[in-house]
């Protein structure tokens, strides 16, 4: 990676690293087995600068876009999966205002974000509407200058601690995707409500809950872009930008799990040896290495031709998502082989990595549904 990434970059980093190796993984075995937000770490990512990477300057941010973004989430990543998440979701929830909203809304909402001073969500899936977005069941009615938003939304990632929450409803069900609309909502707002929390395999610290919306009445002014119908639009445009920021996650997952599995191999004896020394392993090794680099690289180049505003990005992020994802449960896996009995062990640190990697082949898109998309992107000759 050196080499590829100028001084700017490098310098995120540098800044992330050391977020991640003085104060997220001497925590991260104790996050995840209380299931607690890690306010203390979200503290010191404002302190060094690292929130807001992705939002334009205009609005607050470092104006620095998706590379560094993804730069970011994979050095927190590669000491807790969990502390990635709940970083990068902040990004998912604000790109619907940065792609789709209007200047009044982009100043309004996100400056605090960009600060850090608030946390964002993004509230799309439902019970039965997950990789079939479009079948979204929340209603939102039209009452003279608000909306009156009523339903319920399912894997609100960050549901309770952010502030502030980019929610997807329906003006008219007939028109299918046509009639989605996204609305800004704000925690407080009555007849919004954070209902049931997830109890997860993985990224245990990041909370997920279902969001409850009752005759919850939003003003017209907190409608998306101001203009109905184009909140299916906003929610892919999003998808597109958030998906090299999930990639990038699995990439650190997998690269924290080589860095220990290398460790372990160089102490671990067996045979009078240490086992790194068998060429099966280091063959194992090998594999892995190579897997996480090329996962890496193609998660650079996704996330650059969003930056430098390239069009049909869409089948590049996909490609980005499935393979580092593909890739971060097969090296977790192979590197809890490679701890052996140890590693099946939650005395041991390796088994967490197996177990937050597996969402990211779920969520935000599952890898059956990101070969659909790259599919079909072939098929249309894109």
């Amino acid at each position: 990676m050196k080499g590829l990434l100028d001084a700017k970059n490098d310098d995120y980093v540098a800044r992330a690293r050391e977020v991640a190796e003085k104060y997220i993984r001497p925590v991260a075995a104790e996050l995840d087995e209380k299931e607690e937000y890690p306010w203390s770490v979200m503290a010191k990512l404002q302190e060094y600068g690292l929130t807001g990477v992705w939002i334009p300057k205009e609005y607050g941010g470092k104006g620095d876009g998706v590379l560094n973004l993804c730069l970011v989430v994979e050095e927190l990543s590669r000491a807790c999966g969990g502390v990635g998440v709940v970083f990068a979701v902040n990004a998912l929830g604000s790109f619907p205002i940065i792609v789709g909203g209007t200047e009044e809304q982009k100043h309004k909402f996100l400056p605090d974000v960009a600060s850090g001073k608030k946390l964002i969500a993004y509230a799309l899936s439902e019970k039965d509407a997950g990789s079939d977005a479009g079948s979204l069941k929340c209603r939102a009615v039209k009452e003279g200058d608000s909306y009156v938003l009523t339903g319920d939304k399912k894997w609100t990632t960050n549901a309770g601690a952010a502030s502030l929450y980019t929610a997807f409803a329906t003006t008219d069900p007939a028109r299918g995707t046509r009639g989605i609309c996204a609305f800004i909502v704000e925690k407080g707002t009555p007849g919004f409500t954070i209902g049931w929390k997830e109890k997860k395999m993985g990224i245990r610290c990041a909370p997920v809950h279902e969001t409850h919306f009752k005759d919850c009445r939003i003003p017209s002014s907190q409608l998306l872009g101001g203009q109905e119908g184009r909140g299916f639009k906003h929610a892919m445009m999003t998808l597109d930008r958030a998906r090299p920021g999930v990639a990038a996650q699995a990439v650190g997952l997998a690269q924290g799990a080589l860095d220990l599995a290398v460790d372990w191999a160089r102490n671990r004896k067996q045979f009078g040896e240490a086992i790194i020394s068998f060429q099966g392993l280091q063959f194992m090794l090998a594999d892995m290495a190579t897997k996480v680099e090329s996962a890496r690289q193609l998660v650079h180049a996704a996330a650059r031709a969003i930056d430098a505003g390239a069009e049909n990005v869409t089948r590049l992020c996909a490609m980005s998502k499935v393979y580092a994802t593909d890739v971060a449960m097969q090296v977790t896996t192979d590197a809890v082989q490679i701890f052996g009995g140890y590693g099946f062990l939650r005395d041991y640190p390796i088994e967490k990595y197996m177990r937050d990697a597996k969402i990211t082949q779920i969520y935000e898109g599952t890898n059956q549904i990101q070969r659909l998309v790259i599919a079909r992107s072939m098929i249309k000759g894109e």
